[in-house]
């Protein structure tokens, strides 16, 4: 394991072991476990130690990886053909969120999430980076949030910036402000 996500796990590891207080906004059971884009398959190579970590705090683990959503999304679509000649017939393919695919995602998400979670599992969120053009992140967790009542673990490739709580999806675009505990790899 890296070092960068050994730190990663360390940080997620520490955070589990604040008592989880109950009553709080969806928002605040949210956490984004921020990395570097290149330590992408570092973490999902150690993906099972944030799990063990989890176990180990008395906790439940939830993976929901959506590397593959888009491609099994557009897979199930009828005119999927014609999209592929004219891809500006989906509905967001010029504003870089597919709403369609987005509301499709958020449900199967919630419905996963609804069968397999409770008060005490940590719904961890994979793959984000492949939604990249597709679906705001900043989208699917606001979807989703309110279905997890333990807590949401967004692994995230990009930056955070503190000074204003912004999050920068592959240092790629405009970041957003969100009010999410965000975890770093500390050195």
């Amino acid at each position: 394991m890296s070092s960068k996500v050994a730190k990663l796990v360390s940080a997620y590891r520490q955070h589990l072991t604040v008592p989880w207080q109950t009553g709080l906004a969806a928002i605040q059971r949210v956490i984004f476990a921020v990395y570097d884009k290149s330590d992408e398959l570092r973490l999902r190579a150690n993906v099972e130690e944030f799990a063990l970590a989890t176990q180990q705090a008395s906790k439940k683990w939830l993976l929901l990886d959506v590397t593959n959503a888009f491609p099994e999304w557009m897979a199930a679509q009828e005119y999927r053909d014609a999209y592929f000649e004219s891809p500006e017939d989906l509905a967001g393919y010029q504003t870089g969120e597919l709403t369609e695919f987005t509301a499709d995602l958020n449900a199967r998400l919630k419905a996963r999430i609804a069968a397999e979670a409770d008060a005490d599992t940590v719904v961890a969120l994979m793959g984000v980076g492949t939604l990249f053009g597709l679906a705001r992140v900043s989208a699917v967790v606001e979807g989703i949030k309110e279905a997890v009542d333990g807590r949401l673990v967004v692994f995230f490739p990009g930056e955070h910036h503190p000074e204003n709580h912004t999050y920068r999806l592959l240092d790629a675009r405009d970041g957003w402000n969100y009010l999410a505990v965000p975890l770093l790899a500390k050195d």
